[in-house]
């Protein structure tokens, strides 16, 4: 079984959609400027995606929705 789970995951970010988009920016930062990061000790993962999951998993990393960039549909 992967960890961080899906189930826990969503309890700090509610929708697939957005967990899956926040830790693919995320991973891409961590990759393209990896001189600004630290990998935390006692991290599991060696790849950015999970390195990603796993800040979110320890709350190092958050979403909030920006309300003004909400359009509805109809």
């Amino acid at each position: 079984m992967l960890q961080p789970s899906i189930d826990s995951l969503q309890t700090k970010i509610n929708s697939k959609y957005t967990l899956v988009t926040v830790s693919a920016q995320r991973a891409r930062q961590l990759r393209e400027h990896p001189e600004k990061f630290n990998h935390p000790e006692g991290a599991k993962s060696v790849n950015y995606v999970g390195m990603a999951l796993e800040e979110i998993e320890a709350e190092q990393l958050s979403f909030e929705l920006n309300e003004d960039d909400v359009k509805e549909t109809i």
